[in-house]
């Protein structure tokens, strides 16, 4: 893509996220998250399942561990566990690119940092985008069934509410050795 398609497609999302208005951001029945990509799915988490967002660090592989995870790399002076979401939940790598992030998730015994496709911010959804359960099922399949809770359309668009507190808890996750 040129330079200016870029431009034109940050100009295109930025118009299609309308900010809710003041009496809107508390109102009864209003869920708020950070949204990203993971593979082809939207998916959302609790803020405050979100320490922090950032580029991808440069990754040190670590022998021994599983194809999910990449590697660790120094944030800061602390050392955290790069994993690829899309690999752990869907068996397929994440190509890399420059829309990756890296989303820090708080878990017991430290923070671990998992891999996503792209970023999307805030996303705000009420309880008239929520979908049915069975409208949920085609996006929660495989491992996903396991985070997914509930899912909202918002314009052509689903997006799940992924739990990361879950992810982090999960036995599978927690433990990388081979």
């Amino acid at each position: 893509m040129s330079p200016f398609d870029v431009l034109v497609d940050y100009e295109r999302r930025s118009l299609a996220h309308v900010a809710g208005l003041p009496e809107q951001l508390d109102a009864p029945g209003l869920w708020r998250g950070v949204g990203y990509r993971v593979g082809t799915r939207r998916l959302a988490s609790e803020f405050g399942e979100v320490r922090e967002i950032l580029t991808v660090p440069q990754i040190t592989p670590v022998p021994g561990t599983q194809p999910w995870m990449l590697g660790v790399a120094n944030v800061r002076g602390q050392l955290l566990p790069i994993v690829d979401m899309k690999q752990f939940l869907e068996g397929e790598r994440t190509v890399l690119h420059e829309s990756l992030r890296v989303l820090l998730v708080r878990q017991t015994g430290g923070d671990v940092a998992v891999l996503v496709d792209e970023l999307f911010g805030q996303r705000s959804f009420v309880d008239e985008q929520m979908l049915s359960d069975e409208d949920l099922a085609p996006l929660a399949q495989g491992r996903y069934t396991h985070f997914l809770d509930r899912a909202y359309r918002l314009g052509e668009h689903v997006w799940g509410v992924f739990s990361l507190d879950r992810l982090a808890r999960t036995p599978e996750f927690r433990h990388a050795a081979t």
